[in-house]
């Protein structure tokens, strides 16, 4: 039993080193065209998008949070999965109403070089930490963080998701996602089914905890359904998978990648919530669920894991390298070009994971938080179809933002007290809606005076 998670991680990698095709042209690599130029289908599409949301950081991140705050922790968690209904009207307005190829042509159209600049800035952040998170995971799962099991495990995963990724650019991880979540759906089905039927815990259970507005999980569940109106435009994975098919292809896709995350996400945080209500003062979540279902479940537990893991990063290595050579254009899109960002950015999330903060969910939050600058960008220029808001508007939103992103990661991680002793989860809560308040007043009085400024210019 001791060498299941181990043998099984190493033939997931073995199959997905097999299925990953040999990128021949840069269309393939960036933009994961086959080998006939034809675009991937609504199975490929939508099994991409789940595979490459539910990433092992998120499934942690949800057990965790059910086993702190009950169902309603896994269910804000839950909640941020929305993003793939509003992400689908903002690829649908960007493409099909406005006519671009990609949100930088959009923000550059909009706010110059500003608008793209600041958009870079915060989306190399997002993969970078997507990186990070999905290797500390693994590292979690095989060993004590410092010992030497955690660093080969780490080492030797980045090694093959690399290999594999450079290898195909995001025609392989088109095709290996499609393999992952299938191995993944079935293992999360073989789990439930365990946990259900084999184990002594009752429906019961998952209601532990009360609701109650002013806790940390029905707090959460606010936080999230404000910040999906604007998560999703700030993903670089889910918005370069928005512009790979035709438009009814691409609805659809999102359209059953979010029930489907959902229901995923909810079903493996349940563990969590069934580990908490079981829990002894002192107790961790592995603990627990060991001891409340047993080794076998426990080993599907962190074998789904290992699966999102691997399929959310190689992803976010192909969308490193689109980044990079498409869209910021700062080097020729070659093959040769994209295999070294790839590379690159391997190696700076490896140094984050050695040197940095181990705090998954501060990674989420922080994330979401600069993201909140593109919501009045969506709301006021692309969905309201306004081409006169200032730069100034555009650069406010984004500093608040920067801000806001900043002091909650100083708040939670306890370096900072300068919004008092409330939870950290209230703390974000208010700086959510500061952002979101002051960012749309901006543009609100920037579009204004923008309207008075051409009415009283002097007709000829």
């Amino acid at each position: 039993m001791d060498y299941f998670l181990p043998v099984f991680a190493g033939v997931i990698a073995l199959a997905s080193v097999l299925l990953a095709p040999r990128a021949e042209s840069a269309g393939a690599f960036f933009q994961g065209l086959s080998a006939t130029g034809r675009q991937p289908g609504l199975l490929a599409l939508t099994f991409s998008q789940v595979t490459t949301w539910i990433f092992a950081r998120s499934l942690m991140n949800a057990a965790i949070l059910g086993f702190y705050y009950g169902i309603w922790g896994t269910l804000a968690y839950a909640f941020y999965y929305f993003s793939f209904l509003t992400g689908g009207k903002i690829v649908d307005s960007l493409r099909f109403e406005h006519g671009f190829n990609s949100v930088q042509g959009f923000l550059h159209d909009r706010f110059g070089k500003w608008g793209t600049g600041c958009y870079n800035f915060v989306i190399g952040i997002r993969l970078i930490s997507e990186v990070f998170a999905n290797l500390l995971v693994i590292g979690i799962l095989f060993g004590v963080a410092g010992s030497n099991m955690y660093t080969l495990t780490i080492l030797g995963f980045s090694a093959i998701t690399l290999f594999y990724s450079m290898l195909g650019g995001l025609r392989a991880s088109l095709r290996t996602d499609v393999f992952q979540m299938a191995i993944f759906l079935g293992t999360l089905i073989l789990l439930i089914g365990l946990v259900t039927f084999g184990s002594s815990v009752q429906l019961s259970d998952l209601w532990f905890k009360p609701f109650v507005f002013d806790q940390p999980g029905p707090i959460l569940m606010l936080v999230a359904l404000l910040q999906i109106w604007s998560y999703p435009m700030h993903d670089p994975v889910m918005m370069d998978r928005g512009f790979l098919a035709d438009r009814e292809t691409t609805r659809k896709s999102f359209q059953h990648a979010a029930w489907i995350s959902i229901i995923c996400i909810v079903a493996f945080g349940c563990l969590g919530v069934l580990a908490g209500a079981h829990a002894v003062n002192g107790a961790s979540m592995n603990e627990t669920l060991m001891q409340l279902l047993g080794t076998a479940p426990m080993m599907l537990f962190n074998a789904a894991l290992v699966i999102s893991a691997m399929s959310t990063l190689d992803s976010t290595l192909s969308s490193s390298a689109k980044l990079m050579a498409v869209d910021m254009g700062v080097m020729k899109m070659s093959l040769r070009n994209g295999r070294a960002v790839m590379a690159v950015f391997m190696l700076i999330g490896l140094m984050l994971v050695f040197l940095g903060n181990k705090d998954l969910f501060s990674a989420v939050a922080v994330s979401g938080t600069a993201s909140l600058y593109l919501a009045p960008v969506i709301f006021f220029s692309l969905w309201g179809k306004r081409s006169d808001i200032p730069v100034w508007s555009y650069l406010l939103s984004f500093a608040l933002a920067i801000a806001a992103a900043v002091l909650y990661f100083t708040e939670s991680s306890g370096y900072s007290h300068l919004l008092g002793d409330a939870h950290k989860y209230t703390k974000l809560l208010y700086l959510t809606i500061t952002v979101l308040g002051f960012g749309c007043l901006g543009f609100w009085i920037g579009g204004k005076t923008t309207v008075r400024a051409t009415e009283e210019e002097p007709t000829a």
